[in-house]
């Protein structure tokens, strides 16, 4: 099982936390770096050593983005792509709140064809949902949940065409898990067709804040 660790937290109000991170790098798929829900208006130079600390320690670093469920225009999306990139030397994109519809699905490809050509590595699409099944095609990882432990134990339920694709190509992030059932939510991603999981203790408004124990160790 490999590790997708969202940590949207700056480093200075929680250097700890990056620390642990740091040290733990090689045990995850990648990291998500977010300074300002995206890469902000300028470089921050708390991030932009994180980042290369990270990377350094052999991370995958990720850029925020958000697409706003495809109603931001390419071009911006593909700038934010860019500022990360020439700001924090981020491998590839994170793109949240991507559309799941079969209608939406060619311009997603457009999205995910054009940050490609502008050297983005890594593509993680984040629905938050199973999306129509090209999408999966479409990047190096699909987040196929986004949720509350208790939806994902009590009203998951997972489409016959996820069964096609590489465990290693789906992913599920879930929040509020209670600390000792940490290592269960693990299990359980991977019983579900996805190698690739981020389970957090923490709740919204920014469940996100607080680094994984699947990660840190905090739950053996």
């Amino acid at each position: 099982m490999s590790l997708l660790i969202p940590l949207y937290v700056h480093p200075a109000d929680d250097p700890g936390a990056w620390h642990r991170l740091i040290q733990a790098a090689g045990d995850t798929y990648g990291v998500i770096l977010n300074p300002a829900n995206g890469p902000g208006e300028r470089p921050d130079p708390a991030f932009a050593a994180a980042a290369g600390a990270l990377r350094e320690a052999g991370a995958r670093i990720l850029g925020y983005v958000d697409t706003d469920y495809g109603t931001r225009e390419r071009a911006a999306v593909a700038a934010d792509v860019r500022r990360h990139q020439e700001w924090y030397a981020a491998d590839g994109c994170f793109l949240d709140q991507v559309t799941a519809t079969p209608d939406a699905l060619p311009a997603c490809r457009r999205l995910v064809r054009t940050v490609r050509r502008q050297g983005a590595g890594t593509v993680v699409l984040n629905p938050g949902v199973h999306p129509a099944p090209g999408y999966a095609r479409l990047a190096d990882l699909t987040v196929t949940f986004e949720g509350h432990w208790t939806t994902y134990v009590s009203a998951f339920s997972r489409p016959q065409w996820t069964a096609r694709h590489p465990p290693e190509r789906l992913c599920h992030l879930v929040y509020g898990v209670p600390e000792a059932l940490v290592p269960l939510a693990v299990r359980t991603a991977g019983e579900r067709g996805a190698a690739v999981c981020g389970p957090v203790t923490g709740e919204l408004p920014n469940p996100w804040a607080e680094l994984t124990p699947a990660l840190t160790g905090t739950e053996s």
